[in-house]
């Protein structure tokens, strides 16, 4: 039932506290009970609560042990400790951030309630808090729009706003200044990039430094060869379509496992998978791409995955023209079953110095929300669709993958290729017969479409682009907008009208993070 809080009590004599219960749901609360902390930690993982109980000394899995794996999945979820006495050991635990109370045995009823009611009132104060804080942050978010604003200030800026829009809960008053704020962010962004990227191109060979920042083909180069000097491999995963609000879900469960260091990069454009992720392969920019590989580039046709099946060749061509002399591997993982035998198999990276790992599953699921109403009716919004996405990784054969590797001596670069936005706005484009089909960006001849709503690349070496003829040129689309043709205008407004797409200019598609992690053990 809405708005209901949620307690979860474990104790192997449960039995005994069911008047405790029954006090508890008269108070207006549900009350989950379980016997042992293997199944308060299976409870976690499958439902939400508000707050969780845990008796002490209980046979199997005791208490402590259980908070420290409920902590791994719900980090912020209030735990009480039940014990038997004040031991010194207990208030280390809380004063360590690992339990949020502890009540002494034996317990009554009030004192459960009370405990519990402060617990929530906490949560509910620190909401107000976040929304406070946003409201005071607001006006300073707003004049810094309006002022010119570098690179590095934009990656601020974007870790702000993404902050905000993570930690605000309850009030869609404030959610909707964020939202609308996060929407003009998105113009103004729009505006400074179509007005530097073409300087960034030009300035690409010199080294990313106040005036540009790193682009995708230099990815490589910086993160993962500095790394190969060393004695333990390198595995170095992109993960396809990755957001960084949903690295930063990933990362809460990554983090007991890993120490991290987070840097970010900018996105080529268009943000699509056929130029960045090439470019991140390669160590090139789709223009000198096209030059180098020919005939790789003309055989491509204009869709995802035909100009993406040679990343083991770039990469093996630009370990060779860096002259790195290691033992490489590649693995594209696209399917659950390749997920699962990757899993399975996951030691065998060690065998080499450098292993490059592809992950599709997060693009697939932005995909998959544009064509399901299921997965569109399950995440609604940028809310939503984070906690699908945390769900996935959560349960997944990747997250699997690096719990395995967390016990062992590597290093791990993650990283991706593009983001995605949710396209809420259609603006018209004309063009002919052989103009590509993707909705965040195209490229043809005689392309035409509101310039307030889209870049034009009339010259596409400027953009580091190729060029298949004189009369090629490039639109990529601003903000939220997505392309629709004139014909069947309406059709396929409302066909495509909020679903995940790529390849324009966003915050959201081009800012997107670079992690390093070493395990912890």
């Amino acid at each position: 039932m809405a708005g209901v809080s949620r307690i979860l009590w474990a104790d192997d004599e449960i039995d005994f506290l069911r008047p405790h219960i029954l006090f508890l749901e008269s108070k207006g609360y549900e009350v989950v009970s379980v016997s042992n902390g293997a199944d308060a930690v299976q409870k976690v993982a499958e439902q939400p609560f508000d707050v969780v109980l845990l008796d002490e000394q209980m046979p199997g899995m005791g208490g402590l042990e259980a908070v420290t794996k409920i902590k791994e999945i719900a980090p912020h979820l209030p735990v009480v400790m039940v014990t038997k006495s004040e031991e010194e050991r207990l208030m280390e635990e809380a004063l360590g951030g690992q339990i949020s109370d502890y009540l002494t045995k034996p317990v009554n009823p009030s004192q459960v309630l009370l405990t519990c009611k402060r617990l929530l009132e906490r949560t509910r104060i620190r909401s107000e808090r976040v929304s406070q804080d946003y409201l005071r942050a607001f006006s300073d978010i707003t004049r810094q729009l309006m002022e010119p604003l570098s690179h590095k200030e934009w990656v601020i800026l974007y870790q702000t706003l993404v902050r905000f829009d993570m930690e605000l809960e309850g009030d869609e008053g404030v959610r909707q200044v964020l939202e609308d704020q996060f929407a003009e962010a998105n113009r103004v962004f729009s505006k400074f990039v179509e007005q530097e990227y073409a300087g960034w191109i030009r300035a690409h060979e010199s080294p990313p430094d106040d005036s540009r920042p790193m682009l995708s083909h230099e990815i490589v180069p910086a993160f993962v060869f500095p790394l190969l000097n060393q004695k333990s491999p390198v595995l170095f995963f992109v993960i396809d379509c990755m957001r960084y609000d949903q690295w930063l879900e990933f990362e809460q469960l990554l983090s007991p496992l890993f120490s991290m260091d987070t840097s970010f990069h900018y996105s080529i454009l268009p943000t699509a998978t056929p130029y960045s992720r090439n470019a991140i392969f390669s160590g090139l920019l789709p223009r000198d791409l096209a030059h180098q590989y020919p005939k790789i580039w003309a055989d491509g046709e204009d869709d995802e995955h035909s100009r993406n099946r040679n990343e083991e060749e770039f990469l093996a061509d630009l370990l060779l023209r860096r002259r790195k002399d290691v033992r490489m591997r590649y693995r594209k993982l696209i399917g659950t079953r390749d997920g699962r035998e990757f899993a399975q198999n996951v030691h065998d990276l060690l065998q080499s110095d450098l292993s490059a790992v592809v992950v599709n599953f997060v693009d697939i699921l932005a995909h998959s929300r544009s064509d399901s109403e299921v997965l569109k009716e399950l995440s609604p919004d940028e809310r939503a669709y984070r906690a699908l996405s945390r769900t996935w990784f959560e349960h997944s054969w990747l997250f699997q993958a690096f719990q395995q590797l967390a016990e062992t001596d590597c290093t791990i670069v993650i990283t991706t290729d593009h983001g995605a936005i949710r396209s809420l706005r259609a603006t018209k484009v004309v063009g002919d017969r052989e103009t590509s089909t993707a909705l965040r960006y195209k490229f043809g001849r005689n392309l035409r479409c509101d310039a307030k709503h889209a870049i034009f690349v009339r010259n596409p070496n400027e953009f580091g682009l190729p060029r298949d003829n004189a009369s090629t040129n490039y639109i990529i689309a601003k903000e939220d907008y997505y392309f629709v043709y004139p014909t069947n205008y309406h059709k396929y407004l409302n066909r495509y009208r909020d679903t995940m797409q790529h390849g324009g200019v966003s915050l959201e598609e081009m800012i997107l993070p670079v992690v390093t992690l070493r395990p912890k053990r």
